[in-house]
C-alpha cells in the first residue's frame, strides 16, 4: 500500500525542515529529494568501500568493483534491457552529447536532416547546434497547438528520406506534456529512422520498459529519480552502441595503448573513460529499488491525485493562468502557471518566504516559450513525497497576491 506518510518520514529533509517556515518542496522536475536509505547507502560507501575500480587487486577495490557493476545490472533490470546497453555518464545532458558526437559525428553529414520538437530542454538542442555547425545537416522542429501538444501530422511531414534521427522528449519539463511516445517511435520506424528519448522526466514518474518502447537510445540523470547528483545514464541498443566510437578518451575504457594506436574496451566500457562516479552508481541502485518496492504504479497513481487535485484549486484562483494539456491524460506532474499582475520571479519569491519551493522562469525551453508567446511560468511539479496538503498551502499564499 501506498503510505504517504511513512514515505514521507523516510526523506531526512522534510523532517529537519518542519517549523519556520515547514518545506514544501515543488520542484522535483529539477531534481527531487533523496530517501535516507540512498543517504546511507552513500555514505556507507565512502566509509567501507572506497576505491577505484577494474583496477585495484586488493578487497575493497574488488567490492567497489563488484558495488558498480551490480548497480548497472539494476539499472538494466530496472529498465527491461540488457546489461551491455547500459551506459554510465554525468546525466541525461552528457548522454545526449555522447549520442551527438559518437553516433552524430560517424552518421550526419551536409544533405542529412534530424527531427526535433519544440517541446525540447536546450539539453537535447545545443549539442545538435553544435555538431551542425562542424558537420551542416538540417535540424528541423515539429510543431505543438495553443496548449503544447505535438502534431503528429506534422511529426510525420517533417521526417523524410533523409532523416537520421528522431530526438524527442517523453515528458515536457515545463508544461508536463507527455507525448504520445508509441505513436512517435512507431512514425519515425516505419521511416526507417532512428530515435533517441529524453526520459529525463518520465522514468522518475512511471514505469519505462526499453524492451518494448523500441527506442534506439533513452537518456535521464539520476537526481531526478531520487540518486546522487552527478549520475546519469545512457541506454543504446547493443548493437548500435558496438559500432559507435568513443566520446571520451583515456583510462578504463581502453585495452591497450601502444605508440600508434589505442584499442578500445567493448562498449559499454568504451564510453566510460576516467575514474566512475561509484558513489553515483549505488545511489542510483538504491534510489531504484526503494521505488521497486514502492511500486511505480502507485508513483503514478499518487501523481495523477496531485496534479488533478493543483488543477482543480489553482483554477479557482483569480488572476492565475494555467498552461498544458487541458486532457489529464496528456500531462505529467507538472504545473506551469502565470499571475495577471505579479512577475513569476516575485511570485517565486513571494512562496519562499513561507518555504515553498518553486521554479519560475523559462525552464530551459527557450523556443517552446516563443512559440506560446510565453515570457516565463511559474512551475509546481509533483513527486511521491508530496501531499494535497501542500497544494492547499500553495494555492492559500497565491490567494494573497492582490
Amino acid at each position: 500500500m501506498f503510505d504517504l506518510n511513512k514515505i514521507r518520514l523516510d526523506f531526512p529533509i522534510l523532517q529537519s525542515k518542519k517549523d519556520n517556515p515547514p518545506l514544501i518542496y515543488l520542484d522535483s522536475a529539477a531534481t527531487s529529494q533523496k530517501p535516507k536509505s540512498v543517504i546511507d547507502a552513500i555514505k556507507d560507501y565512502y566509509e567501507n568501500s572506497n576505491s577505484n575500480i577494474h583496477r585495484g587487486i586488493y578487497d575493497i577495490s574488488e567490492q567497489s568493483t563488484r558495488l558498480y557493476e551490480e548497480a548497472r545490472s539494476n539499472v538494466a533490470n530496472f529498465f527491461s534491457c540488457l546489461l551491455e546497453e547500459i551506459v554510465f555518464t554525468k546525466n541525461a545532458t552528457e548522454s545526449i552529447n555522447l549520442v551527438a558526437r559518437s553516433w552524430g559525428n560517424s552518421n550526419l553529414k551536409k544533405g542529412d536532416n534530424i527531427v526535433l520538437t519544440l517541446l525540447e530542454h536546450h539539453s537535447n538542442i545545443v549539442p545538435w547546434h553544435l555538431l551542425q555547425e562542424e558537420r551542416g545537416f538540417e535540424i528541423r522542429f515539429v510543431d505543438v497547438d495553443k496548449n503544447g501538444i505535438l502534431d503528429l501530422k506534422d511529426l510525420d511531414k517533417k521526417i523524410d528520406k533523409n532523416t537520421k534521427l528522431l530526438s524527442v522528449v517523453h515528458v515536457n519539463n515545463s508544461l508536463g506534456v507527455i507525448n504520445p511516445i508509441d505513436k512517435i517511435i512507431e512514425i519515425a520506424k516505419k521511416k526507417n529512422v532512428k530515435v533517441l528519448v529524453d526520459g529525463s522526466q518520465s522514468a522518475p514518474h512511471q514505469k519505462i520498459d526499453l524492451s518494448k518502447m523500441g527506442a534506439d537510445f533513452f537518456v535521464f540523470s539520476g537526481h531526478k529519480i531520487l540518486a546522487e547528483m552527478g549520475i546519469g545514464v545512457l541506454f543504446g541498443k547493443k548493437e548500435i552502441l558496438e559500432n559507435m566510437k568513443p566520446f571520451l578518451g583515456g583510462g578504463d575504457m581502453i585495452k591497450d595503448v601502444m605508440q600508434e594506436k589505442t584499442i578500445y574496451q567493448d562498449s559499454p566500457a568504451r564510453f566510460e573513460a576516467g575514474t566512475s562516479h561509484v558513489s553515483g552508481a549505488v545511489s542510483l541502485s538504491k534510489a531504484l529499488e526503494y521505488l521497486t518496492e514502492i511500486g511505480m504504479d502507485n508513483v503514478v497513481k499518487h501523481e495523477r491525485i496531485l496534479t488533478k487535485y493543483a488543477l482543480s484549486e489553482l483554477s479557482k484562483i483569480k488572476n492565475i493562468t494555467i498552461y498544458g494539456p487541458q486532457d489529464l491524460a496528456d500531462r505529467g506532474g507538472i504545473i506551469s502557471f502565470t499571475h495577471d499582475t505579479w512577475h513569476p520571479h516575485d511570485v517565486a519569491a513571494h512562496l519562499n518566504n513561507y518555504g515553498i519551493c518553486v521554479r519560475a522562469g523559462k525552464h530551459c525551453t527557450h523556443p517552446l516559450f516563443t512559440r506560446l508567446s510565453l515570457r516565463a511560468t511559474i512551475r509546481a511539479s509533483f513527486y511521491l513525497y508530496n501531499s494535497t496538503t501542500e497544494i492547499d498551502e500553495l494555492c492559500e499564499r497565491l490567494k494573497e497576491l492582490k
